[in-house]
């Protein structure tokens, strides 16, 4: 927490820093109401302590300054002389509380920790209206996982600018709010936005806000998802998706921790770690000058490459069981396992969809299925007619050229030889054994097709 003190008096604003600092609570000073506008220009802090008696500008003219400038931050009034005239407009012109002098510091603590968990449940409230995700752990064994799971660790002590890279559907943002909680940030918001889901003409009044008259339909002053983070963590999925125009306003963001509201004319101070995400080749959209090179480097100071279902088929059961849980409890049904037979299909498939696939896959499957038990015929696995089948886990002999379902075998088992090799970065011996054939039957099948 930080805390900003507005008081003309010498010996309160020193005694007051000194105290806070003993309950952990990190403070600066002002000894004047244009000081105090100085810093909060500058910075944000989650709470302000401020005299009502000032020189020059009044604690009552920085109050008003702050309302009329949109900021959220709470205020605490204090004052020498306990009128009830100057509580009452303080406590209308939006402070939050108020104190006569001489209080005890100890009451001030616990005021100023109440306001800011206040103000951090309604941004929390607020952001999951507006950017609600998914809220789940990174589940895997396999080393891949498991040396991403160990890499998040390591940089979510940090305020290290991430990018997390992938396939749709493999997870992104479940890695991206696993850095958050494991960090020093993990009791403020966690704000996730899909760039890629809001209209172009919105993305800047959604992230940065808007000021009451900045477009027709702006009735009202607006937080954007930058302010409602707080010293939280703001997820950019799709960056890709984000327009040319606004890459060089979120440049200026990383760069000064400041951003403008739509419509507005003055620079409010941010304090969120920024998180962003893709499954667009950004190194080729900057090639094309579709994405700008130096937001790029920007943004991939830390790089996470989540990899694709098909590439950790062993997670395929344990991430099944996870989701059946919560898809039970979601559907009203009593706990459900996966056959033997079902388990087998589903490793078998190559899930162009990722988890986000597999997930849909069970939760029809409970729609079909019946008993406790998710048997194979209430697996399906077919999004599209012109799908790809199932990957086999054996392959048939060279199919005969003069059997009049020869071709249609070759589709398939080229087509399979042929993922499997890209899976294993074109390594035959690797993929032979995915497949569950020899070495000298895989390269048979490769000369046969052509591979």
């Amino acid at each position: 927490m930080r805390v900003l003190i507005t008081d003309d008096e010498g010996h309160i604003r020193e005694s007051l820093k000194k105290y806070l600092r003993l309950e952990h609570i990190d403070a600066e000073v002002a000894e004047s109401g244009e000081a105090a506008i100085g810093l909060l220009e500058g910075e944000a802090f989650d709470a302000v302590i401020l005299d009502l008696k000032l020189p020059g500008m009044s604690g009552q003219g920085v109050l008003e300054w702050i309302r009329n400038q949109g900021l959220s931050t709470p205020v605490i009034m204090i004052s020498a002389h306990g009128r009830i005239a100057d509580a009452v407009e303080a406590l209308k012109t939006g402070a939050r509380d108020y104190l006569v002098k001489p209080f005890d510091p100890a009451e001030l603590v616990i005021k100023l920790r109440g306001l800011v968990e206040d103000k951090r449940r309604e941004n929390r409230i607020e952001a999951e209206e507006r950017t609600a995700g998914p809220e789940q752990n990174l589940v895997g064994n396999t080393p891949e996982i498991q040396r991403i799971s160990a890499r998040i660790r390591k940089i979510a002590a940090t305020d290290v600018t991430v990018l997390i890279t992938g396939e749709s559907g493999t997870g992104k943002e479940v890695a991206a709010r696993e850095i958050h909680l494991r960090g020093p940030r993990f009791a403020e918001p966690f704000v996730a936005v899909n760039i890629g889901g809001i209209h172009e003409g919105l993305v800047e009044s959604e992230l940065f806000g808007h000021e009451k008259g900045a477009f027709t339909g702006a009735a009202v002053r607006r937080q954007g998802l930058f302010e409602l983070a707080g010293r939280g963590t703001i997820f950019l999925d799709e960056i890709g998706e984000m327009p040319l125009s606004l890459q060089v306003k979120l440049l200026r963001v990383l760069q000064e921790r400041k951003i403008r509201r739509l419509g507005g004319s003055v620079d409010i101070p941010v304090n969120a770690r920024i998180i962003s995400a893709t499954n667009r080749d950004l190194e080729a959209l900057v090639r094309e000058g579709r994405f700008r090179e130096d937001l790029y480097y920007r943004i991939n100071v830390v790089r996470i490459v989540i990899p694709p279902l098909r590439e950790r088929r062993p997670d395929i059961p344990l991430l099944a069981e996870r989701l059946l849980a919560k898809l039970s409890v979601r559907m009203g049904r009593g706990a459900l396992v996966l056959s033997p037979g079902a388990e087998e299909k589903l490793l078998r498939y190559s899930f162009p969809g990722n988890i986000r696939e597999l997930e849909n896959i069970l939760e029809r499957a409970l729609i079909y299925g019946e008993g406790r038990a998710i048997r194979p015929e209430d697996i399906d696995l077919r999004r599209f007619p012109e799908d790809a089948p199932l990957l086999p886990l054996t392959l048939s002999p060279l199919p005969d050229p003069e059997e009049p379902d020869s071709r249609a075998l070759a589709v398939v088992e080229k087509k399979a030889i042929h993922d499997a090799l890209m899976r294993n970065g074109g390594n035959r011996t690797r993929a032979a054994a995915e497949l569950g054939i020899s070495r000298k039957t895989i390269l048979n099948k490769i000369k046969a097709y052509g591979l």
